[in-house]
């Protein structure tokens, strides 16, 4: 009979939960997609690029939120329980809170392995994805980011300047400047601009104007009726170099092992971003992924302190916005403790042992009080 009703519990627990983290995760992914639609139609990135950039950044967003929407599903379940004298059958029957308790702490056990997973090995591999779309991909639908009287930068190293743009996408008193590392640049007026494709290259052929190239050797200037200024060995402003949170979690842990565990102590230089100067970025970036997901269990247990009365308690109410504020405090707390991660290695030992020392205090304590109304 117990099983029948832990699996009762468990199945409204996790129904509630599943369904809460997806719609609240779509919502949030419909609005960032909409952003994404903004930034990719001004770095005139492809549609197919701008879906699948959208949708490999929904993992993302669903770890994001998975540890609240863990915590409030199952504060909401507790109380729905309480309030439908549920909880009382339960008692009735023989099961004690503990073992309610104990229950769905090793649930929550499972659940931690499963936001481990997710942080350490889908969302690394989907930002990585995600940026290799990116910097894969070409840049196209370029008359759509000029707009006319603005300096526009979005393709690197080139800022260009329309006076007027028509309904066709033509550039009327074009200006167009060019720069690159080797302290060389090119300016270029035309008095009409257009974007054409010849052999699927892009192309931006100006009309009746003038350039000025500027190099160590001097200045040159000609004047041409015609000229192509080729756009398919660009690439835009937007980052597409491998980012810390992109790396695989077996590379962060190289790159930890190299700097503070062998004996050389040096980077490893065939990982990216694995340099001293970036030690700190790549332990945050750990401790995220392993260490973070430790304050889970320690979410349900503080939902479990509402065992400690009942809704014929007069203080009932007072514990259910205490547990849902405590909750609360320490989803937010988890997530600043990053901030205390030095480039010490040892030093944050300290800081990753948090959830686990208070887990232990905060269930001796429940589990004494529990057994003294028992008793």
């Amino acid at each position: 009979m117990k099983k029948m009703m832990f699996r009762k519990f468990l199945i409204d627990y996790l129904s509630f939960f599943i369904i809460a983290l997806l719609s609240s995760s779509v919502i949030i992914w419909v609005f960032q997609a909409v952003n994404y639609l903004d930034i990719m139609i001004e770095d005139g990135r492809d549609y197919i690029v701008y879906i699948k950039f959208s949708l490999l950044n929904f993992p993302k967003i669903l770890t994001r939120l998975m540890p609240f929407v863990l915590f409030f599903s199952l504060f909401y379940i507790t109380t729905k329980y309480e309030n439908n004298n549920q909880l009382i059958i339960f008692w009735n029957f023989g099961v004690h809170k503990i073992e309610l308790t104990n229950f769905l702490i090793k649930v929550s056990f499972i659940l931690m392995i499963i936001q481990i997973f997710l942080l350490s090995i889908i969302v690394p591999k989907s930002q990585d994805l995600a940026r290799n779309y990116i910097r894969n991909s070409n840049v196209n639908f370029f008359e759509n980011f000029i707009k006319p009287q603005k300096f526009n930068d979005t393709i690197r190293g080139v800022t260009i300047y329309t006076e007027k743009k028509d309904e066709n996408g033509n550039l009327f008193n074009l200006y167009l400047k060019k720069e690159d590392n080797n302290n060389q640049f090119q300016i270029t007026y035309a008095k009409k601009g257009v974007f054409k494709e010849f052999n699927k290259t892009p192309v931006l052929v100006l009309y009746d104007g003038e350039t000025i190239k500027g190099s160590d050797k001097g200045i040159t200037n000609f004047k041409f009726s015609k000229s192509d200024f080729p756009l398919n060995n660009f690439e835009t402003n937007t980052t597409t170099y491998i980012k810390t949170q992109e790396l695989s979690t077996i590379k962060l842990f190289s790159c930890i092992n190299s700097i503070y565990l062998s004996k050389l102590k040096k980077p490893d230089t065939t990982i990216e971003n694995c340099t001293i100067q970036n030690s700190k970025k790549i332990l945050e970036e750990f401790y995220k992924r392993i260490f973070i997901p430790f304050y889970i269990p320690l979410l349900v247990l503080i939902t479990f302190l509402l065992m400690l009365s009942s809704k014929e308690n007069s203080n009932y109410n007072k514990l259910k916005i205490f547990t849902f504020l405590f909750n609360f405090f320490f989803i937010i707390f988890s997530e600043t403790t990053v901030k205390f991660i030095s480039n010490k290695f040892y030093e944050n030992i300290y800081i990753a042992i948090i959830p686990f020392l208070i887990f232990l205090l905060l269930y001796s304590l429940l589990f004494k009080k529990l057994n003294k109304k028992l008793n």
